[in-house]
């Protein structure tokens, strides 16, 4: 099994090329709307939680921080199973960080000149140049922000990557076809150990995002472990323990629960 991530700025390319990339190598392409069918709850609508994203809080000691934890969670998950399914490319907002763990992922960013970007947001979103200038200018302050203010890394960091891609000399076909040859000749596969490792990390964002949707832990913000169905929980919980249990060991594949608070450890 494959996963590919790319991250892009605005009007950069990358979706041309995640859609090019799963037509070739039949893999899912996996986005936003696929993203948003599965973290979509009562509470929490798609473009609140989209919007939430692409805005970091300008206040980092208001509710909005409880709120991104949520939305981290929910998206989280729904990435992590959707990949689970198998040979997936994703594209969307840092999905090589939500992706982290030691997981076996063929990380790209896709970079293209401000032409290039002013071009297609002009006739994408029928936008004068000063508009658009605008609103690429905007949209990466804020994708910026984001994962500085969620990691602390810069998301132009090319160390973050295994490939940088500069479209301003070649096409987006080329590219394809450059990242379909380094993929057909191995390195990005998941080995059976790290598989294990996939099952594990899912089903620890699974037992997060069920504490974020339930009415009675989604105050909570807590640290999940998992290793062959024995699930760890680690944080500040509240006087919420049974709770906490309870809709832990609801969750499919949790075999076991520990509770770790700062100055107690319970295990049932």
């Amino acid at each position: 099994m494959s996963v590919i991530t790319i991250s892009r700025g605005s009007f950069s390319g990358g979706k041309q090329l995640a859609e090019c990339l799963a037509r070739k190598l039949n893999y899912r392409c996996i986005d936003r709307d696929v993203v948003t069918q599965r973290t979509s709850i009562r509470t929490i609508s798609p473009n609140e939680l989209f919007a939430a994203l692409e805005t970091p809080p300008a206040n980092t000691l208001s509710t909005l921080n409880h709120r991104k934890y949520l939305y981290l969670a929910l998206i989280q998950a729904a990435i992590l199973e959707e990949i689970s399914k198998g040979d997936a490319v994703y594209h969307g907002l840092a999905g090589h960080l939500l992706l982290q763990g030691g997981l076996a992922v063929f990380r790209l960013r896709v970079i293209a000149p401000l032409e290039f970007r002013l071009n297609v947001a002009q006739q994408r979103m029928k936008l004068s140049r000063e508009e658009a200038l605008a609103q690429i200018e905007k949209i990466d302050e804020q994708r910026s922000k984001w994962t500085r203010y969620l990691y602390g890394v810069d998301w132009e960091d090319p160390s973050l990557y295994d490939l940088v891609i500069n479209l301003q000399h070649i096409t987006v076909e080329q590219a394809c076809r450059l990242v379909v040859g380094m993929v057909k000749e191995g390195g990005f596969e998941f080995p059976a150990k790290k598989l294990a490792s996939m099952n594990d990390f899912v089903l620890a964002s699974r037992v997060r995002a069920a504490l974020a949707k339930d009415a009675l832990t989604s105050n909570l913000e807590v640290e999940v472990e998992s290793h062959a169905g024995a699930v760890t929980i680690k944080g500040d919980l509240c006087e919420e323990t049974e709770e906490v249990q309870r809709v832990a060991s609801a969750v499919p594949g949790v075999l076991a629960v520990s509770l770790q608070e700062p100055a107690l450890a319970k295990e049932a």
